[in-house]
Order: C-alpha cells, then sequence, then structure tokens
C-alpha cells in the first residue's frame, strides 16, 4: 500500500463522456453516447461524469446533453455528474433530474479571459448563485482548477495561484475539487509540490488530480500525487479528448492505463479491467482513431 493515508482504495472518476468527447472531432449520436456510459457503468466505475450543459454554440459535440442524460441507464450507487457553466445550465440540468454538478475555472488569468472572458474571481462569482441553488436543492458539486501546472497563454502559473483558487472552490461548497494540467507539460515534481501546497488548505480526501498526457508524464504524475495520499483520479477511456486552447495538447490520461498501474500497485478501484478495455476499443471504433491507451493497444493486438 502506499504512504500518506489509511486507505488503498483510488476512486477514478471517468471523464470521457464529458471531458473527452467534447474535444474530438468526431461527433458521435446521442445513441451512441448513451452506449457508451451504460457500457462504462458496467465496469464499476463509480463517478461517470455523463455530459455538459453548456451552450451548444460554444461545444456543438455536448448539444444533446439532456437527450443523453435522460438515456442512459442509472445504477443504483453510481454517480453521473454533469458540468454547468452558469444558472441557466443548472437549470436545465435539474430539469432532466440531474443529482450531482461540476462547475469549472482556472488558476491562470489568462486562460480564463481566453477562455470564458472572465477573470478567475468574476468566474467564481458567476458560480455562487449556482452554489446557492445547489445547496438548497440537495446537489452535490465538484470543481475543477484547471491549468495547475502552466498555462497555453501564460506560461508558467505561480503555485500560490493554485493554492487560493481550490481554497476558494472549497470555501464555497465545492465537496471535491479536481487540480487538472491542462495542457499536460507536468512533471512529478512538480505535480508533487503542487498538491502538497495545496493539502495545506484543502484537506487531501477533498482533492482529486486530472491529468493529460501531452508529454506522455500522466501516469508518473498520478504515481507522485498516490505517494503524497490522493485517492481520487480523474481519467477518460481510451484517452480521449484534448484541449481546444493548448496547441498539441493530447488528450486525458487513459482510464484503462490508470487502471492497470493501479491494480499492479496492489491498489484497489473495483473496475473490471477487461470490460473497460473492451469499452475503450469499441469507442476508438466509433470514433475512427486508434485508442490512445496503451494497455488497450496491447490487449487488442492482432
Amino acid at each position: 500500500m502506499l504512504i500518506g493515508m489509511s486507505t488503498n482504495h483510488v476512486r477514478i472518476v471517468e471523464v470521457g463522456a464529458r471531458d473527452g468527447l467534447q474535444n474530438e472531432k468526431t461527433l458521435l449520436p446521442a445513441d451512441v453516447k448513451i452506449a457508451l456510459i451504460d457500457r462504462l457503468s458496467s465496469t464499476g466505475l463509480k463517478t461517470i461524469e455523463a455530459t455538459s450543459f453548456v451552450s451548444p454554440k460554444w461545444v456543438p459535440q455536448l448539444a444533446d446533453a439532456a437527450e443523453v442524460f435522460q438515456g442512459i441507464r442509472k445504477l443504483p450507487g453510481v454517480s453521473y455528474p454533469v458540468l454547468v457553466p452558469n444558472e441557466q445550465g443548472y437549470e436545465r440540468a435539474r430539469a432532466v433530474g440531474v443529482s450531482e454538478i461540476a462547475i469549472f475555472t482556472a488558476a491562470s488569468e489568462a486562460f480564463n479571459r481566453k477562455n470564458i472572458n472572465a477573470s478567475i474571481d468574476e468566474s467564481i462569482e458567476r458560480f455562487l448563485p449556482v452554489m446557492v441553488r445547489a445547496k438548497q436543492d440537495g446537489v452535490k458539486v465538484r470543481g475543477y482548477v484547471s491549468t495547475v501546472l502552466g498555462c497555453p497563454y501564460q506560461g508558467e502559473v505561480p503555485v500560490h495561484e493554485v493554492v487560493r483558487v481550490a481554497r476558494r472552490l472549497h470555501e464555497v461548497g465545492c465537496y471535491e475539487v479536481s487540480l487538472g494540467d491542462t495542457i499536460g507539460i507536468g512533471t512529478p515534481a512538480k505535480a508533487r509540490a503542487m498538491l502538497k501546497a495545496v493539502a495545506q488548505e484543502v484537506p487531501m480526501s477533498a482533492l482529486a488530480v486530472h491529468f493529460h498526457d501531452t508529454y506522455g508524464q500522466a501516469l508518473a504524475n498520478i504515481l507522485a500525487c498516490l505517494e503524497e495520499g490522493v485517492r481520487v483520479v480523474d481519467s477518460a477511456v481510451s484517452g480521449t479528448g484534448g484541449c481546444p486552447y493548448a496547441k498539441g495538447a493530447t488528450g486525458n490520461v487513459a482510464s484503462e492505463d490508470v487502471v492497470y498501474m493501479l491494480h499492479g500497485l496492489g491498489m484497489e478501484t473495483g473496475i473490471d479491467l477487461d470490460i473497460l478495455v473492451a469499452t475503450g476499443a469499441w469507442l476508438a471504433g466509433q470514433l475512427h482513431k486508434e485508442t490512445a491507451s496503451r494497455v488497450t493497444r496491447a490487449r487488442t493486438a492482432a
């Protein structure tokens, strides 16, 4: 068992159906997205991000959010959170029965300006009415902080800004804060130092890590953070996604590769790797591209 916490169970937050698909060039029809989430539900995953209730003008890939959320088979004990950008998105999500949402901001002022045309503080202010309503409605809220290890526009992102933003999201009511290396440039020492700094202000049990694999460092970064005690990891089946704002940014770290590593470390995930691999291979076929998962490539090679 790795040091840091008393548990060797790691919860995987599967983000492929949302963070992954929203940055894929191939637009999948709603029935395929529903089939993907239903397949993921059968793997033993406990948290599967389903979709995003953002404006279809900005993210046409997820214009069918309501249809997808209503169509998926919701297993007991499994959470199906959705991303919401504002009160309007919250209302749309609630109208179809969503009971967990995610909100997002960045640790980089430049990235926030380019991405949502607001400062960091303005972006958080925008979410406050959503937080109030979520609390009234008994809806759980997860927070995302992007660009925690670097920004495509301003370069270095000061660690104290990451700490400040993560602390603020936790203060306003996010039960969990996911720390995202959006452009995938982080290395293990930097990832470890960033997590340690944040964990001085936000309990480790309320933190998650979210690494993209642009420079091939995601698994190493996750291992460094596991050694510090983090026990929640975001990943995307088949390594789908990317970042439209980051040149050369590849997808999220592949769920199959993360689970293979965790099981090899003697960690528990509750996930059936064989079903996950089959799901990743199926999704790659739907997207007409080779899977980004090394494990799935190895296990499905002819």
